[in-house]
């Protein structure tokens, strides 16, 4: 099979020169390729190597064929036909329909182009849709699945798509999937959403330890993955155990020289013979010593070089863990109550009535399309909007909310300010305590909300919450597994399938639905 892109010995780096990668050596043909690996390690930059908008800081690309990538969203005033790419197609079409066309005109026309846009907007999910709609009226999946079909109607040898169920709703990440499946070329995606790794022929986990090419889908590289752990784990009790017992052989040795020594100076004393012939006995019992000490030194360096080795593979290789604190929310306490809600934006209905009781560790998930009104529910819900008509019921306090970008962090203020400031009855060392139950320990704290990747983000905005007096009997979540990387995903959901108390979850990712144990979704 010929390689649309061949890539040889590929390094990355940040812009300050600190390494992201090395060594990944990859074709790329008519296949689909998932790329994994922490937030900020490489996995856009890499991206943009592939397309010809970077230079790598090592290695070489080379393409035998054409590389395309979902688009930058345009701004929301651009018409869909703008978006497209087909405005001067669609009007070289018109003019020559309609008798005006010119001989350039003729010359140029695609006139497989109403077709093919046809074909790429029912194949997105999106049939019949008006060509003279700007992109501002409709809503954010929409608008990536207009980008999804320019390319299709560009339709280059490779596919370069970076986190593209982002945003989407069922119809829009079946119309992801169709697209992988149907895709004659090759695909290089980034992303976390597990449904879709599934589908691909190969996975790349990008890391600073290294490059690992792994192939298969997700289920089984998490396999594989899990062994390595245990792997690390095995390694590092391995060098501990090997460390201890170079330390005691060398002691041993001591020991033993000193007995040797001892004994030595006291036949020393002892003994008549010439001096000449004494120190040289001392000499030599001095060199054994000096020996004795450079194994066995060597020996216990190697030790403790194999098990910082070994402590920091097992670093990358086992993921945070997070719990939450014990709310202790009663089985049939009623927490919220809705009553023939109704929502509308700009005249239009979003929904409703609807009804909603939840009582006790209820965990209910928010479902529907995008644009159906899922984050004006959680508003109406938090008390930030007022239904058009019906009652919203707060039946406790200990409500809390996360939005997507934990904007209830201050990105001027450290973690640890952030902390305080949201609960002013914390000192220093009790703040301290509390972010260090979400992993934020020393210096760590005193980062920048700014600064922090999306996993971190959400951490610091569950430690904010869980540090009151009072944790929440019912924890709000939009979208909350958007830009995260899979650690994080993963992170969050061991923290709340341990969590007792309820939870109300706008998500389209229905492995991480499974995974914290949801019993009943609300459509809208």
């Amino acid at each position: 099979m010929s390689a649309f892109v061949t890539l040889t010995s590929i390094s990355l780096s940040t812009p300050d020169a600190r390494p992201l990668f090395e060594g990944l050596t990859l074709s790329v043909g008519r296949e689909l390729t998932g790329l994994v690996g922490r937030n900020g390690c490489g996995k856009s930059t890499l991206l943009d190597v592939i397309a010809g908008d970077a230079a790598p800081a090592g290695g070489s690309v080379h393409r035998a064929g054409s590389v395309g990538r979902l688009a930058q969203m345009p701004e929301a005033g651009v018409s869909v036909a703008e978006a497209l790419g087909v405005v001067e197609g669609l009007a070289r079409l018109a003019r020559l329909a309609a008798g005006e066309g010119s001989v350039a005109d003729a010359a140029e026309a695609d006139w497989t182009l109403e077709a093919r846009l046809d074909a790429a907007l029912a194949r997105t999910g999106l049939p019949g849709l008006d060509l003279a709609r700007t992109l501002g009226t409709l809503s954010g999946g929409e608008r990536t699945r207009v980008m999804l079909a320019r390319l299709m109607l560009e339709a280059p040898d490779v596919l370069l798509l970076d986190e593209p169920t982002n945003n989407l709703d069922a119809d829009g990440r079946a119309a992801i999937a169709d697209l992988l499946e149907t895709w004659r070329g090759g695909v290089v995606v980034a992303s976390h959403d597990r449904a879709l790794l599934e589908r691909v022929d190969r996975i790349v986990e990008l890391a600073p330890v290294g490059v690992t090419v792994f192939g298969g889908g997700w289920s089984e590289f998490a396999v594989a993955r899990e062994a390595s752990r245990e792997r690390a784990e095995a390694d590092l009790d391995r060098a501990s155990g090997e460390l201890k017992r170079a330390e005691r052989e060398a002691q041993a040795a001591r020991e033993k020289q000193d007995r040797r020594d001892k004994r030595g100076k006291a036949a020393r004393a002892k003994d008549d013979a010439p001096k000449m012939l004494l120190d040289a006995r001392a000499e030599r019992a001095e060199a054994t010593r000096a020996r004795g000490g450079d194994v066995a030194g060597r020996l216990v360096g190697k030790g403790r070089e194999a098990l910082a080795v070994a402590r920091a593979q097992v670093a990358i290789e086992t993921p945070l863990h997070v719990d939450l604190p014990v709310t202790g929310l009663p089985a049939g306490r009623d927490l919220l109550s809705l009553r023939a809600v109704v929502m509308t934006r700009g005249g239009r209905r979003l929904f409703g009535p609807l009804d909603l009781e939840v009582r006790g560790p209820e965990r209910i998930a928010v479902r529907g399309a995008n644009g159906a009104g899922k984050t004006t529910l959680l508003r109406a819900i938090m008390g930030d909007v007022a239904p058009e008509a019906g009652e919203v019921k707060r039946l406790t306090e200990r409500i809390a909310m996360l939005d997507q970008h934990v904007s209830l962090l201050s990105p001027d203020e450290s973690v640890l300010e952030n902390l305080r400031r949201l609960n002013p009855d914390l000192n220093e060392h009790t703040g301290r305590a509390a972010l260090a139950r979400f992993a934020f320990r020393g210096d760590a704290a005193l980062q920048a909300a700014g600064t922090l990747s999306g996993g971190e983000r959400l951490r610091a905005g569950m430690a904010c919450l869980f540090a009151r007096a009072e944790a929440p009997w019912l924890l709000v979540l939009d979208e909350p597994t958007n830009h995260l990387d899979l650690p994080a995903v993963e992170l969050l959901e061991a923290a709340l399938s341990g969590f007792d108390g309820a939870l109300i979850v706008v998500s389209h990712d229905d492995a991480f639905l499974e995974a914290i144990g949801v019993s009943r979704a609300v459509w809208l």
